[in-house]
């Protein structure tokens, strides 16, 4: 029999001070099977147990669907009065709005610091699954994801992430009371049994599991117990290096410690495990003028350190003392267990974590799994998930790892770029280029006329975009801005290269590449072009792909495309509009001094070169051309003085009513050269 507890709710999840409707809650008890639906009509509503308790070690899958509960706070004790109301929630289409509110920023570690005092307020009860309120709808057939705590166990580490990762993710966080005792092992069943019953519930959906330090040792032992069920684990600074942590040692001073100075103790934690500038540095807006930036800092620093005191309440000296032990025997478990893992990881590691040897046990992670890759933070702290510059979704979006099926679907699992990714995106990472180039686009009306902006580009798809790819192809980024700023989200077609994951280092850091697929890039096939066009998307096409951006000296300009039609065919199956379009200005910010003949001369690089074109994949053969010589290399650039980029968009060229192009390859090839 499934065992029944009460628990009490944080004002964390509170809208509404009203009570309407029933509550549902499932209750489990671990090593059982069995789980029990409650409704309003069976339980007390005064904050008392629901019915006697019969196992003290009960575990309470407290998950309620927030489309169907909330819960409210008495406003004179605020303890549970009672719970729930039916709440409607406006449902979220299966795809964003272009540019979409993701709550990034809007958030900081006061909030979680302030919710985290509620929460820890002792009940009794067992560790128990919830979904915070701001997450959300998810959009239609959105995976699950499982937060699973660091050494706090409060499960509000995703405070900064919960409004974004909840449109993507029904987003379900792990709460392990102070005071609750329950061994590694049975913290590794009860996550396991909800992995079970999810999976069998949507057997062709991954279920993902964000592992914040001692959580990833947690979401490695889940994933090497089920290794037939498709699981991507996210392990914030896995906690299995504690072995080697700096931690180690205080295990007996902390145990030899006078109760009166154990309240400092988490304090200087605190800054150990994370970096307060980072933290503080959440809600400031990059735009802002440096002296604004400095004067906000000052004052979110000056509100924040007093409030990292308040940690002494989350981690009291025993539950100190018994996380520690946890540490110690979650990462053997996790550690004796790794050839076992099966599923798909991507750490997340902190160059500047004083906790824990984070950057040496990602390299030794991805050596050590089977499907592996690292993203290297090297300015953020140990508690990275609550640090500035970190936005989970982005970085799962940019690294491939958000899917809603067992493969990966470019098309259907695309999210559209919010606000804070656009603002982020094209004002730090790619803010110089983009003030150096100063790009004006110009664009052809049907009448022919040339008019400033993109007034020309047809606002409804299916649109393929065919143009010339400038060197390193340094056009793409001015070019997506300015078609994002028309609300249009390009989707462009890029070497598979960038992929396939030939391009990853033991510790990569999160890169343009990756910024490029959270943008919309897709891998160039054939399967894309035909999925995009028939999804009325604006799909963008360089027929001289990496020959025309990686051109040799003295070939500026010059168009590298196959000699037969390849697209025109695809474009009039769909009805898709053509845009021819020409940029130039490469010669005005940069001189290219070695090319790939330059390169091939110089000893050890040849070599080094040579095996990374051998090993590269290879789109089209040689009976394409000089198109299909496309030789993988890194060019050797002298800058310029600033200069600018110009785009020039021709006269869209209608395919609709045009099916003869499907049948007369002249035609085709007429139009093509027409291109």
């Amino acid at each position: 029999m499934a065992s029944v507890s009460s628990f009490r709710v944080s004002p964390y999840f509170l809208t509404n001070s009203e009570i309407k409707g029933g509550f549902r809650v499932r209750i489990q008890s671990l090593g059982s099977r069995d789980s029990t639906v409650l409704s309003s009509d069976s339980i007390v509503l005064n904050g008392t147990s629901f019915t006697k308790q019969k196992e003290n070690n009960g575990f309470i899958d407290g998950v309620t669907r927030v489309e169907e509960e909330k819960a409210l706070i008495n406003g004179e004790n605020g303890r549970l009065k009672s719970i729930v109301q039916k709440k409607q929630m406006k449902d979220v289409s299966k795809d964003l709005e272009l540019l979409w509110d993701d709550g990034y920023g809007t958030k900081t570690v006061k909030d979680y610091l302030d919710v985290a005092k509620e929460i820890i307020r002792p009940d009794g009860g067992p560790p128990r699954w919830f979904c915070p309120l701001e997450c959300g709808k998810p959009r239609k057939n959105s995976p699950t994801l499982l937060f699973l705590p660091g050494m706090d166990g409060v499960g509000l580490g995703l405070t900064l992430h919960h409004k974004a990762v909840g449109k993507a993710f029904e987003v379900w966080c792990l709460h392990i009371p102070v005071y609750d005792r329950t061994p590694f092992e049975g913290l590794v069943k009860f996550v396991e049994e909800t992995v079970r019953i999810q999976h069998a519930a949507s057997p062709n959906r991954p279920i993902y599991l964000v592992g914040d330090s001692f959580g990833g040792c947690l979401a490695l032992a889940v994933a090497a117990r089920n290794p037939k069920i498709d699981l991507v684990l996210i392990l914030a600074n896995p906690a299995t290096s504690f072995g080697r942590s700096q931690l180690q040692p205080l295990l007996p001073v902390l145990e030899a410690l006078p109760n009166g100075l154990h309240n400092a103790v988490p304090y200087l934690l605190s800054f150990v495990m994370g970096d307060p500038l980072k933290m503080a540095m959440v809600d400031i807006e990059y735009r802002l003028p440096p002296k604004s930036k400095i004067e906000q800092l000052s004052s979110n620093l000056t509100t924040l350190l007093p409030l990292l005191s308040g940690l002494a309440d989350i981690i009291p000296r025993e539950t100190l003392l018994w996380k520690l032990k946890l540490l110690n025997s979650a990462a053997a478990y996790a550690n004796s267990r790794l050839h076992a893992v099966k599923a798909e990881v991507l750490v997340l590691a902190s160059g500047k974590d004083y906790m824990l040897p984070s950057v040496d046990e990602a390299n030794r992670l991805k050596s050590s799994l089977q499907n592996c890759i690292v993203r290297l933070f090297k300015d953020n702290g140990h508690t990275i998930l609550l640090e500035d510059g970190i936005n989970l979704l982005t970085i799962i979006k940019g690294t491939g790892k958000y899917r809603c099926s067992r493969r990966l679907d470019y098309v259907s699992d695309f999210v559209p770029p919010s606000m804070s990714e656009f603002k982020y995106g094209f004002d730090e990472v790619v803010g110089l280029l983009r003030f150096v180039t100063g790009a004006a686009m110009f664009s052809t009306l049907d009448d022919g006329r040339i008019v400033r902006g993109l007034a020309g580009i047809p606002k409804e798809g299916p649109v393929l975009l065919v143009g010339y790819h400038m060197l390193m192809g340094l056009e793409l980024y001015p070019l997506v801005e300015a078609f994002l700023r028309e609300n249009i989200a390009l989707r462009g077609l890029a070497h598979p290269v960038l992929f396939n994951g030939t391009l990853e280092s033991s510790s990569t850091e999160f890169s343009l590449q990756d910024w490029m697929k959270v943008m919309g890039a897709v891998p160039a096939t054939a399967s894309n072009i035909f999925r995009l066009l028939s999804t009325k998307s604006h799909v963008l096409l360089y027929p001289g792909g990496a020959r025309e951006a990686l051109h040799y000296k003295g070939e500026e300009y010059k168009l590298f495309w196959p000699n037969q039609q390849e697209f025109v065919r695809m474009a009039a199956r769909f009805g898709a509009t053509i845009v021819p379009f020409g940029s130039v200005g490469e010669d005005d910010i940069a001189e290219l001094v070695l090319d790939y003949n330059d390169i091939r001369k110089i000893p050890f690089v040849n070599d080094f070169v040579g095996e990374r074109s051998r090993s590269a994949v290879r789109i089209r053969d040689e009976i394409q051309g000089e198109v299909a010589n496309q030789e993988m290399f890194i060019p050797g650039l002298l800058p310029k003085v600033p200069g600018r980029f110009y785009f020039l968009f021709g006269k869209p060229i209608e395919t609709k009513g045009k099916e003869e192009l499907l049948k007369d390859r002249d035609y085709a090839n007429e139009l093509y050269l027409q291109v």
